[in-house]
């Protein structure tokens, strides 16, 4: 079914457009992955695996379900078991896929919700055939090597030798993967000021799109940021592939943990065996303790004092972020309307951050159900968040924000006011 302009024209927004749509997004994340895995020394990986491992990780990055298995056959079995979203490669997809999404509806006021629909509805069809496709190729086995000792011995002799691999569950990555898409599209159209809604949605847009935009801006702040300080350590302090291999695959994952961390609150994790997280160090050594941790700015102060300037960064960005929000309001909005607002939009992206970023990692061998067979190979990597005290924080500066960016903006000339531009 074909869409009308109200020039009688049929609207850009076929086929082809979300074709097109989908494989840029495409593009953008499998570049980003690549390089990060190259970076960080996948290309070396055996049997032609680097490929296998691209396409997990764009699965990954979506919401992608991804099952590690192992054994050796009837004597040893390997545990292991990995949850994590590479959100660098996931704000690859998103910004390129939500650009595709609103371009073909750009400079229209209005737009009815069988139009909306049917656009989405386009890209949604091939978005699935999308993951379908990745996650055939999503999917290898590697023999472990065990070295010299008394479990290689054992192996050897019973001619069980261990591996462990990973693949696809295709039912839980198709219902993530378009729920992603879902949010994707949604919040494309709440921070896009140009993109039409339905008439009946048009009330909402006064006090939704400016929140949503603001809290996209600032988001985007803390990664831009992120990545100036990233490229200055690799080219003055060496180690350059190992930056790069964080700044395009795990980013926004250390910077929203900043984030929330500036905000005042806390996680706890674990770091054990040979597995660690990535940059900054000061994380690995406040997590890698027998028992669980707990990680806020307190504790990384004990490690590195210069670890107190997240809370000053954080002031300035989520008051830097409420300003923003109130300037693209109508003037007539109070102070306190701004407060609200900021609040709701404040607990809504710390709750996405938390869900985003938390990790959880492990991985072991065992024969005949006894012991631990370690051999380097053991290990857990857990980070999670308080998520109560984290919201409940994310409300308070919201509100104390948003109430002073509200009287900050009424110097600002805005929509709504007389004379203001059209």
């Amino acid at each position: 079914m074909s869409h009308q302009t109200p020039s009688g024209r049929q609207a850009p927004h076929g086929w082809p457009h979300a074709l097109l749509a989908v494989l840029a997004a495409l593009v953008a994340m499998v570049v980003v992955a690549a390089l990060g895995l190259w970076a960080a020394g996948a290309g070396d990986l055996p049997d032609g695996a680097f490929t296998g491992v691209v396409a997990a990780v764009v699965l990954m990055a979506v919401g992608g379900s991804i099952e590690l298995t192992g054994g050796a056959g009837g004597i040893a079995e390997t545990d292991a078991g990995l949850s994590v979203v590479p959100l660098s490669v996931t704000l690859a997809g998103a910004l390129v896929l939500g650009a595709g999404f609103l371009r073909p509806l750009r400079h229209r006021a209005v737009a009815d919700t069988r139009e909306l629909t049917g656009w989405a509805a386009r890209i949604a069809l091939l978005w699935v055939l999308l993951l379908v496709g990745l996650a055939l190729p999503a999917r290898h086995r590697f023999t472990i090597s065990l070295g010299e000792g008394t479990a290689s011995d054992i192996t050897d002799l019973l001619g069980a030798t261990p591996k462990v691999g990973f693949e696809t569950n295709v039912p839980l990555t198709l219902v993530f993967g378009l729920l992603w898409l879902a949010g994707v599209l949604a919040l494309a159209l709440l921070v896009s000021r140009g993109a039409p809604l339905p008439a009946r949605l048009l009330r909402f847009q006064e006090s939704v799109r400016p929140a949503a935009y603001a809290m996209v801006v600032l988001l985007l702040a803390y990664v831009a940021l992120g990545l100036v300080i990233g490229v200055v350590v690799a080219a003055t302090r060496g180690h350059a592939a190992e930056t790069a291999a964080v700044l395009l695959l795990g980013l926004p994952n250390l910077l929203w943990l900043a984030f929330t961390l500036g905000l005042g609150s806390s996680w706890e994790g674990r770091v054990d065996g040979p597995f660690g997280l990535p940059m900054p160090r000061v994380l690995d050594e406040v997590l890698r303790t027998p028992d669980v941790s707990t990680l806020s700015v307190r504790t990384l102060s004990e490690h590195d004092g210069k670890v107190w300037w997240l809370l000053v960064v954080a002031a300035v960005m989520v008051l830097g972020a409420a300003f923003l929000m109130a300037a693209r309001s109508p003037a007539r909005m109070r102070a306190w309307q701004h407060a609200v607002h900021m609040a709701v939009a404040m607990a809504l992206t710390v709750l996405a951050v938390c869900l985003l970023a938390r990790v959880s990692a492990h991985a072991g061998l065992s024969l005949l159900g006894i012991g631990d067979l370690g051999g380097g190979l053991s290990g857990v990597v857990d980070l999670r968040p308080h998520l109560g005290t984290a919201l409940v924080l994310a409300v308070a500066w919201g509100l104390v924000a948003g109430f002073i960016g509200g009287l900050l903006a009424r110097r600002v000339h805005r929509h709504g006011e007389v004379g203001s531009a059209p």
